[in-house]
């Protein structure tokens, strides 16, 4: 007998910037060099995260260094976002060796980029360390609403991974015009980047929550008690 985990996993991108990314994505992939494989712009990519997670601690001394972050943030757009595109259009695409391999280079970068802000100085570590794990919580919530559903969500509340880059780069520019001189609230020293921080992290929380109550509700009318009358 089938089971839900029979069928094909597919893809949701419902965020903000999903209809002109997609456009975007389908006229730069046919005039891309066939050396570009979908391995080396997964490859990219991570190098991209290596090179913004450098450039952040750079940045502590000299907020130059802010662009270069912007500049790791648009190509690990470049390479996460195409690698699965090039494999479809090339008919060489692994469906399950390309997720598994996407989702882990993905946490690892992440997990970078969040190092990397927190060494900055522009938002106190423990601030980043707490957003990594909002966000990762965020993460590991889509990989198991994919499990039940068999749908990959990759943005929630209008926010994917293309979002909040577009986000960083906001905030890199702004901490570059106008770094976050710390003020006291409520007896600790924090900038304006430790508070958005702080909001980023409790409105991963909440749409955890959100998002935890409305699958569960969607699978007890999918799958009622054993024994009750349908």
């Amino acid at each position: 007998m089938a089971t839900v985990r029979d069928a094909p996993l597919s893809r949701s991108n419902q965020g903000w910037l999903s209809v002109p990314e997609r456009r975007l994505i389908a006229w730069i992939v046919p005039r891309l060099p066939r050396w570009m494989s979908p391995d080396f712009l997964t490859g990219l990519g991570f190098l991209a995260a290596v090179l913004a997670f450098f450039s952040y601690a750079q940045a502590s001394r000299e907020p130059a260094w802010l662009w270069g972050v912007n500049a790791a943030l648009i190509l690990n757009w470049f390479g996460d976002s195409l690698d699965g595109a090039v494999a479809r259009r090339r008919g060489i695409e692994r469906p399950r060796y390309g997720f598994f391999l996407d989702q882990s280079v993905d946490v690892l970068s992440q997990f970078l980029f969040a190092l990397g802000l927190g060494l900055s100085g522009y938002i106190r570590l423990e601030i980043a360390v707490l957003g990594l794990a909002a966000y990762l919580t965020m993460t590991a919530q889509s990989l198991l609403r994919a499990e039940v559903s068999r749908t990959f969500h990759l943005a929630s509340a209008g926010f994917g991974l293309t979002e909040v880059r577009c986000l960083f780069l906001a905030l890199n520019i702004a901490f570059f015009v106008k770094p976050p001189l710390p003020f006291e609230v409520a007896g600790q020293e924090l900038g304006y980047g430790d508070l958005l921080g702080l909001a980023w992290i409790v409105a991963n929380l909440g749409l955890y929550v959100a998002g935890m109550v409305a699958q569960l509700r969607q699978l007890a009318r999918e799958e009622p008690p054993a024994g009750k009358d349908r």
